[in-house]
C-alpha cells in the first residue's frame, strides 16, 4: 500500500494463478518503542489498514516469520488478534511473540489464497499447518515430437509437444505401469542419442518387450499406430483397446498365423494385469482426485487417491504438521492450498470433510487451472463410496504410524539408556565416509527422529582439503564434523532444554526434527571418535551434543560390534538386544548412503568431459570439436594450426584451448 492507502503494484498473483514472487513489494507500518506486547503491536497496524484482500505476516523480535495468513478484509481480520482474550492457546503464544507485521494486497481473496498457500511452503512459518514431504509427483511421458516417440517417466517442468499421464502416486507406480506398456504396446524406453546410434536390435526386442523401431524391424507407420494405442489406453480407452486387440488375435489365429496370434495374446494378458491390478475403477468419474483427513493421538494423516481418464492411478499418506487444537477440517483446508500450489488440480476434488472456504478453495483453483475445478464432499452414490475407500485407507495409514511412532520411542528412549543421555534423543546423526583408495572421497551424515529416517536432512560432503592424505579417514571425519557444526553454529541456536513444554507450558510439537543432534554415531573405533570429539572441543560445543563410535566386530561380524563412549570403556550389546538391532540398521543407512554418493560421483567423473573444464567452451563449440577431431583426448593432443581449422573456433579460442591443454602439462 501506499500513503492514501492504494495498492501501489498489481497483485502479485497473475490471472491464471501464478505467483510472481519477486513482484511482491510488502508493507509494514511503523512500530515504534519496544518492550510493548504484541496486542498494542498489532492494534498499531490496524489503525493502517485497508478493507481489502490480501496477505499478512507475523514476525517475531529475532526476525523469524510466526505466521502467514490470508484476508477477505485486512483491517477486520488484523483486528481479530488485538482483542486482549478470547484466543486458543496456539494464537495467544502467536499474539504475544509477534513483534511487527507485513502485508499485501491482491485483486481478489482467491488470488490471496494461492499466495498464501506458496509462502506458507516457501518459509515454513511455526504457527502455520505444514505440508510435509511434498515431492513433485511423478507422470509418464511420450515424445511424440521424435519421429520414433519413446514412452518415460517424468518429473519437474513440462516440454512442448510432449504427452503427459499422470499425475501417479509413486516413482513405483510409474516404472510398474511403463513396464506393462512395453509388454503391451513394444514402445522404445531408450534415449534419442541410444536410439540414433543402434545398428543391431537390443535385447528388449530379443524377449519382446520393445518393436525395434531403431533398426527398422518395424516401419515408422505401424509403430506410429502402437505408439496411438498407448495413448488411447493412457486416456481412458482401455476397454476399447483390448477389444480391437481381441479381434485381431482371432484374426490371426483364423488364417493359422499362430506366431502373430500369440504375440497379441501376450499383449492382452498384460493389459489385463495393468486393469486388474489398479483396485477401485469408478465408471462415472473420470478425472478427480479424493482426499480423506483422519486425526488421532494427537496426528493428523491425509490420504488422497488420484484418478486419472477413469483409472485408479495410486494413492499416497501424508501427515502434515499442525497444532493440535485444530480440528480435521481446517488442517484439510490449509493442506489443499498447499497441496496444489505445484500441481495441476483436477475437475473435481472430493473431500471426506466440509470445509469452511469450499466455495473459495474452488474460485482458487479453478484460477490456477484455467479451467472450472468443483471442490466437494458427497453425500451418496459411487462418489461417496470412493471416498469411504479412502477413509478406509486413511485410517489404516495413521493406525501403522501410530504403531510405528510408539516402537520407534520405545527404541530411542532404549538408546538414550544404553549412551547415557538424560532423555530419549529427538535427532539422532550418523556419520560414514565412503572412497576407494582415497579417491572420489565423500562424508554422509543421515538423521533418524520419532517419525524414523528423515531422508530430506540428509547430507553429502564432497571431500575438499588437498592436505587430507588419501585414504585418511581419520581426516576426512575432521573435515566433514567441521563443515556441518560451523554451519549449524552460524544457522541455527544452540540446541536448548528440550523436556517437552514450551515457556508457557504449552507442548512443544514433539514431531518436529530440531536442527541440533542429541546424539552423533560415527562408524567408526576409537580414532574416528577421537577425531570427532577434537572438532566439537575446537569449536566449543562438546559439552551439547552425545558423541559415541561404532565399531564392527571381529571379522566385521554382524552383532558383535563395539561401542565407543567418552568416559566409558568399550563395551558390546547382547546379539538379541532390539537397541543393537536399531544402531545396526541406522549405520546400514548411513553407508548404503555413502556408498550411493560416492558412486554417483565416480560415475560423474568417469563420463565427465576434458573440454568441458575449458573455459569459453560451451555446447556449440564442443560439438565442434568433437565433430572435427573425434575424442576429447584428440583435441588434446591438437597442434594449434589443426585447432584454428575447426568451423567456428577463432584464433583466439583456437590459442585458448592450446594453452589450456598443454599448461595442464
Amino acid at each position: 500500500m501506499n500513503e492514501d492507502g492504494n495498492s501501489s503494484a498489481d497483485s502479485p498473483v497473475s490471472r491464471d494463478g501464478n505467483i510472481q514472487i519477486a513482484d511482491i513489494k510488502w508493507e509494514e507500518a511503523p512500530a515504534e518503542g519496544s518492550g510493548r506486547s504484541g496486542v498494542e503491536i498489532i492494534s498499531d497496524f490496524v489503525k493502517r489498514l485497508p478493507n481489502s484482500p490480501g496477505v499478512y505476516r507475523m514476525f517475531n523480535a529475532e526476525g523469524d516469520v510466526l505466521y502467514v495468513g490470508k484476508a477477505r478484509n485486512l483491517k477486520k481480520r488484523v483486528t481479530s488478534y488485538a482483542k486482549a482474550g478470547g484466543h486458543t492457546n496456539r494464537i495467544a503464544r502467536m499474539v504475544h511473540e509477534t513483534a511487527t507485521m507485513e502485508f499485501v494486497r491482491t485483486h481478489t481473496e482467491s488470488e490471496a489464497l494461492l499466495l498464501e498457500a506458496n509462502l506458507i511452503k516457501r518459509l515454513r512459518p511455526r504457527f502455520n499447518v505444514l505440508l510435509r514431504d511434498d515431492k513433485s509427483f511423478p507422470y509418464i511421458v511420450i515424445t511424440s515430437d521424435h519421429a520414433a516417440p519413446g514412452i518415460f517417466k517424468h518429473r519437474g517442468a513440462r516440454i512442448k509437444n510432449r504427452k503427459y499421464f499422470g499425475p501417479f502416486a509413486s516413482a513405483g507406480a510409474v516404472n510398474r505401469t511403463i513396464n506393462v506398456l512395453q509388454r503391451a504396446f513394444l514402445l522404445r524406453t531408450c534415449t534419442d542419442s541410444v536410439y540414433d546410434s543402434r545398428t543391431r536390435p537390443c535385447l528388449l526386442y530379443q524377449i519382446k518387450r520393445c518393436s525395434a523401431p531403431c533398426t527398422g524391424e518395424i516401419d515408422l507407420y505401424d509403430y506410429g499406430e502402437l505408439v496411438a494405442d498407448a495413448s488411447r489406453f493412457l486416456n481412458g480407452k482401455s476397454t476399447e483397446i483390448q477389444q480391437s486387440m481381441a479381434k485381431q488375435m482371432e484374426n490371426a489365429a483364423a488364417s493359422m498365423d499362430y506366431e502373430r496370434a500369440a504375440v497379441y495374446r501376450d499383449r492382452l494378458s498384460a493389459l489385463s494385469h495393468v486393469t486388474s491390478h489398479q483396485g477401485i475403477n469408478p465408471h462415472g468419474i473420470e478425472d478427480a482426485d479424493v482426499f480423506a483427513v483422519e486425526q488421532k493421538g494427537g496426528i493428523t494423516c491425509i490420504q488422497v487417491f488420484f484418478f486419472r481418464t477413469g483409472q485408479n492411478w495410486g494413492n499416497r499418506a501424508y501427515f502434515p504438521r499442525a497444532d493440535k487444537s485444530l480440528d480435521p477440517e481446517e488442517v484439510l483446508s490449509a493442506f489443499l492450498a498447499q497441496f496444489y500450489d505445484n500441481k495441476p488440480p483436477p475437475r473435481l476434488v472430493l473431500l471426506s470433510h466440509e470445509v469452511e472456504d469450499n466455495a473459495l478453495l474452488s474460485e482458487a483453483l479453478s484460477l490456477k487451472a484455467e479451467h472450472k475445478v468443483v471442490v466437494t464432499t458427497p453425500k451418496r452414490g459411487e462418489k461417496k463410496e470412493l471416498v469411504g475407500h479412502a477413509m478406509m485407507n486413511v485410517r489404516e495409514a495413521l493406525g501403522r504410524r501410530l504403531a510405528e511412532s510408539s516402537s520407534q520411542a520405545k527404541l530411542l528412549a532404549s538408546l538414550a539408556e544404553v549412551f547415557g543421555l538424560e532423555r530419549p534423543p529427538k535427532r539422532v546423526e550418523v556419520y560414514d565416509n565412503s572412497h576407494i583408495m582415497g579417491t572420489n572421497a565423500v562424508g554422509a551424515m543421515i538423521v533418524a527422529g520419532i517419525e524414523g529416517f528423515a531422508k530430506n536432512h540428509y547430507r553429502k560432503f564432497n571431500i575438499k582439503s588437498e592436505s587430507i592424505t588419501p585414504g585418511d579417514d581419520y581426516g576426512m571425519m575432521n573435515e566433514v564434523l567441521t563443515r556441518r557444526f560451523s554451519r549449524l553454529i552460524k544457522e541455527a541456536e544452540p540446541k536448548q532444554d528440550q523436556s517437552g513444554t514450551s515457556e508457557d507450558d504449552e507442548p512443544i510439537d514433539e514431531s518436529a526434527m530440531p536442527a541440533w543432534p542429541d546424539l552423533i554415531l560415527i562408524d567408526g573405533g576409537i580414532g574416528q571418535l577421537n577425531a570427532g570429539l577434537a572438532v566439537l572441543e575446537e569449536l566449543g560445543i562438546s559439552d551439547q551434543v552425545a558423541v559415541a563410535g561404532i565399531a564392527k566386530g571381529p571379522d566385521r561380524d554382524a552383532g558383535r560390534e563395539r561401542f565407543f563412549v567418552p568416559g566409558k570403556e568399550p563395551f558390546t550389546l547382547p546379539v538379541r538386544d532390539p537397541v543393537l538391532y536399531f544402531v545396526q540398521r541406522l549405520r546400514d543407512e548411513a553407508h548404503r548412503f555413502a556408498i550411493g554418493t560416492h558412486r554417483a560421483r565416480r560415475k560423474k567423473e568417469m563420463v565427465s568431459n576434458p573440454l568441458d573444464e575449458v573455459p569459453g567452451i560451451g555446447p556449440a563449440r564442443k560439438r565442434a570439436l568433437l565433430h572435427h577431431f573425434g575424442t576429447a583426448k584428440a583435441v588434446r593432443r591438437a597442434a594449434l594450426s589443426d585447432l584454428k581449422a575447426v568451423e567456428g573456433i577463432s584464433e583466439q579460442m583456437a590459442q585458448s584451448i592450446y594453452n589450456y591443454f598443454h599448461e595442464k602439462g
